[in-house]
């Protein structure tokens, strides 16, 4: 199938016509597709906005470094919720490679986006790159006053099941002056946490 016709069927209806278009162009891919996908960030057909973020992280680690520039410099906001998504699709895609430097580093400063579709996306990237990400959440956690951010950041160490995380959330909840939503996300973060920490100890 020409590159053309592959582009065309990312917009299809059918999301396993729309997943197999996504894998054909990152297998098949030229100098010109990584920008024609970045060029569908900003689309406004949903579907085809979300296949170009998919085909952006089946790609994998050459698809970082104009992410990252598009997550931190684009004017629009849609570009860089897409561009984050698309690091976090990234990570689902390579579990096994580390993620590039470039990639966290670009991440971490996104956490301070003022807009909470940004910031809420950089926490769920960062929370499916797992344990590399942890001391960045943590760090983020210890210094943001910002009550919607530090609760998905909660949730996102929920996941990541890390140690660390553990010794971050129990913090939070001894300090008085943790927001009441915060504390009350910690506290579930935390029982999810001890509940992954002690099976992984479990496991031979």
């Amino acid at each position: 199938m020409s590159t053309e016709a592959l582009f065309q069927q990312l917009k299809h209806p059918n999301p396993h016509l729309r997943d197999q278009a996504m894998w054909e162009l990152a297998e098949n891919r030229d100098e010109t597709t990584i920008p024609r996908l970045m060029s569908i960030l900003d689309e406004e057909d949903t579907n085809y906005r979300r296949a170009a973020v998919k085909a952006l992280g089946a790609i994998g680690a050459d698809a970082v470094p104009p992410l990252v520039q598009a997550l931190l410099n684009s004017g629009n906001v849609t570009v860089r919720g897409s561009a984050a998504k698309a690091l976090a699709q990234v990570a689902i895609n390579y579990p096994d490679d580390p993620f590039p430097a470039e990639g966290l580093q670009g991440l971490k400063t996104a956490l301070n986006d003022a807009n909470p579709v940004v910031h809420i996306a950089t926490v769920m990237a960062l929370g499916e790159i797992g344990a590399p990400a942890v001391d960045l959440l943590i760090e983020a956690l210890q210094t943001t006053d910002n009550p919607a951010l530090a609760t998905s950041i909660v949730n996102a160490l929920g996941s990541i099941g890390d140690q660390r995380g553990v010794a971050a959330l129990t913090a939070l909840l001894q300090d008085e002056a943790t927001d009441s939503y915060v504390r009350e996300s910690a506290t579930s973060a935390l029982a999810r946490l001890e509940m992954t920490t002690s099976f992984q100890r479990r496991e031979p």
